[in-house]
């Protein structure tokens, strides 16, 4: 089965059968085309060998954390990508595996494959501005920033890191409501949106088309996501396939705010395309 292939049957899986560690490595593989995935898919497996069996059988949840930290960035020295955090390779976890570097999404991702191995019921968070991680224990969760060394954070520091985002005081509650568990797809999304964002920025439109086509087959139902694969068509001078996606953004949201303003782009680009023909 071929990348594509194994992407496409990826999007239509249920949640408890998608492999989130082979995913990320299969967003990878649009970058890297002969990426050998089971041999990085290995390594996160030996790695959580490795630890499994440096820990005692009645160990908790807490103390687990506590190793997994040790040796993940003490020991192997992964850390955030601070002095170059828009390199794309930070986004592909091939590349966070053997550079080990990487930004809070991807390091979340490795931080969740491991601890899943040693017994660690880790979630994806989507907090806002910045992805962090969820252990669920039996009292309630510990919220984790692998990007940070996996550091433990409290709900009065996640409050500060949304005021400071909003300008202005929120409520506990609004936090918690933030700390939601990520489906993997949307962990998924999220990693695809960074990568367009980043392509986007600097100007490599082909890159940022790969990921868009990626992030429309996993949510084929977001109108949003059309009208930015568009806008990408656009930059590549892509009329018709640009106009294709405009209809459906249209299809998929009549009552849009921009509606109006994209039924006139639309009608312009369907005059180019006519023209081409």
């Amino acid at each position: 089965m071929s990348t594509a292939e194994r992407w496409n049957a990826i999007v239509v899986s249920a949640e408890d059968e998608i492999d989130l560690a082979e995913a990320a490595l299969l967003i990878a593989a649009d970058e890297y085309r002969e990426l050998d995935i089971p041999a990085y898919l290995s390594r996160i497996e030996e790695m959580g060998a490795e630890l499994r069996r440096r820990l005692r059988q009645d160990i908790s949840p807490t103390e687990t954390i506590l190793a997994l930290n040790h040796y993940l960035f003490d020991e192997l020295g992964f850390a955030g990508n601070a002095a170059d955090y828009y390199d794309p390779r930070n986004s592909f976890l091939n590349d966070v595996l053997d550079r080990r570097v990487g930004i809070p999404i991807t390091l979340a991702v490795l931080y969740i494959e491991i601890g899943r191995r040693v017994g660690l019921l880790l979630h994806g968070v989507s907090f806002p501005g910045h992805f962090l991680v969820k252990c669920v224990v039996r009292d309630g969760a510990i919220v984790l920033d692998p990007y940070a060394r996996g550091t433990s954070l409290g709900l009065e520091d996640l409050q500060e890191r949304l005021q400071a985002l909003h300008g202005s005081e929120l409520p506990l509650q609004m936090v918690r409501q933030a700390l939601t568990a990520a489906a993997k797809k949307e962990i998924l999304a999220r990693m695809l949106r960074n990568l367009k964002s980043i392509y986007r920025n600097r100007s490599e439109s082909e890159r940022a088309l790969s990921a868009a086509h990626r992030l429309v087959a996993l949510a084929p139902e977001a109108a949003e996501e059309y009208w930015e694969r568009a806008a990408i068509f656009l930059e590549l001078e892509c009329f018709r396939a640009a106009a294709a996606d405009l209809h459906r953004y249209l299809q998929l949201e009549p009552g849009a705010e921009d509606a109006a303003q994209v039924r006139r782009e639309l009608a312009e680009l369907e005059k180019i395309a006519a023209r081409l023909n």
